[in-house]
């Protein structure tokens, strides 16, 4: 007999969907998507699924949002090497904690991951957990050596579904030439360049101005680093012909970049960029913050609007966390980077929902649904046939922030101690339920036991 799960009593809500409804689940695949709610001797259910609704297990979704879970395009767990920091297991935990069910990992580990058979040992790792997918990138070039793109060799076409981005992130390609053989040897292979763009030679001379404490002095130095690389980065995907993903992008100046070249035809379907939950939700300006240590480093006021303004002419993709995170030794010793996987989705809706500047069912479009398309998945969606992968929230509830509860090793945030609105409750991968705030709360029952 075909079993299936209903999840009733929800507002159902993705970038075309804002409805009051319920959805039936069957194996790994979502199997229906339905109006109003489950009626009287489940005759809702027999309009779907026929006579077998004696094998439906109801959960009860309480009246809150169900919404197609996350994809993040910018994670670190820090595996290999840095286990101390975070590992694959807090790292996915971490996640599904965040309404997330797909991650793309950066290879700035140790060692770099800079092989598709290093890379494919992380992923199924992560998969033998059974609670998220994961796309570990691999290193534009060998080890970092900034110049050594040999290792390139490895992605075909028959694997470049399964390693769909490479990057140099934490740091940028110096030189001009290795960046662009490198996008130039990916490009036919449609394969996602991810740029943290940052000129290195300005870093030096930033680093100075941290160790001194003139944060505001670095901050500058550190966009003209970022704005400068942003333009020769598009500039060189461009001339390659190669699909780019503009990390975190910060600046008023960088996001224009961004603007500029999708106003053309190529630059329209090659150019992608993403923006921050801390860079919407942060500024440099605040003394409580301005202190605060990342990479880019959060910006001026000027800047933050910017940036919600690319996500409101849609010149910014996608909001991704650069979940980052660190010991507290690491980061009272100046480490740049935040966990931030598990806040996501309540800055952003505490940020951009609340104050009605953009509706939840952008922000999903933002989170899910854009990611889903840019990296080729069937996910992000409320659609049939779609992957059972969904998070429910609460978009309304208030909540502080206490990061010694993380599931993410890494327990220092910006936003310890806020009161934010906008809560993860429970979250769905392949069919099965991978967490929950309140584990009885969303209990699975039998029809006839429901109904």
């Amino acid at each position: 007999m075909n079993k299936f799960t209903a999840i009733n009593n929800v507002r159902l809500v993705d970038k075309d969907t804002d409805t009051q409804g319920f959805v039936i689940l069957k194996d790994s695949k979502l199997f229906a998507v339905c109006q109003g709610k489950i009626g009287k001797k489940g005759r809702s259910l027999k309009k779907y699924i026929g006579n077998s609704q004696n094998q439906t297990d109801i959960i009860d979704g309480r009246g809150l949002t169900l919404m197609p879970s996350f994809i993040d395009m910018h994670v670190h767990f820090r595996y290999p090497g840095q286990t101390q920091k975070e590992d694959l297991r807090s790292g996915t935990k971490a996640a599904v904690a965040g309404g997330y069910s797909a991650v793309v990992l950066m290879p700035n580990t140790s060692p770099v991951v800079s092989s598709v058979e290093d890379a494919r040992l992380t992923n199924d790792k992560i998969k033998g957990y059974g609670i998220i997918d994961s796309f570990q990138t691999i290193s534009i070039t060998k080890g970092f050596s900034g110049n050594d793109i040999s290792h390139l060799d490895g992605l075909t076409e028959d694997n470049a579904e399964e390693f769909p981005v490479i990057t140099e992130d934490g740091k940028d390609v110096l030189e001009d030439s290795v960046m662009l053989s490198a996008m130039q040897k990916v490009a036919p292979l449609g394969t996602i360049v991810a740029c943290h763009c940052e000129d290195p030679a300005l870093v030096p001379e930033a680093r100075a101005l941290r160790n001194a404490r003139d944060f505001a002095g670095a901050e500058k130095v550190l966009a003209k680093a970022e704005d400068t690389y942003t333009k020769r980065n598009i500039d060189l995907a461009l001339s390659a012909g190669c699909r780019i993903h503009i990390c975190h992008c910060s600046t008023a100046v960088s996001l224009d970049a961004v603007r500029e070249a999708k106003k053309t035809e190529v630059g329209k379907n090659l150019v992608t960029c993403e923006v921050t939950p801390h860079h919407l939700g942060l500024t440099c300006d605040n003394p409580r913050t301005s202190c605060e240590l990342v990479n880019p480093p959060l910006r001026p006021e000027n800047d933050r609007q910017a940036v919600i303004n690319a996500i409101l002419d849609g010149t910014a993709d996608v909001i991704s966390t650069d979940h980052a995170p660190h010991t507290m030794q690491d980061k009272a010793e100046g480490a740049c980077g935040f966990t931030g996987i598990e806040t996501a989705f309540a800055v952003c809706c505490d940020t951009l929902v609340k104050p009605g500047t953009i509706t939840l069912q952008k922000l999903s479009e933002l989170m899910s649904a854009r990611p889903a398309q840019i990296l080729g998945l069937k996910r992000g969606l409320l659609k049939e046939d779609y992957a059972a992968d969904f998070v429910l929230v609460d978009p309304d509830a208030e909540w502080t922030v206490d990061s010694s509860k993380f599931l993410s090793k890494g327990k220092y945030s910006p936003f310890d101690g806020q009161t934010l609105t906008g809560r993860v409750e429970a979250t769905w991968f392949e069919g099965k339920m991978v967490y929950s705030r309140e584990p009885e709360k969303f209990k699975a029952v039998s029809s006839d036991e429901y109904l």
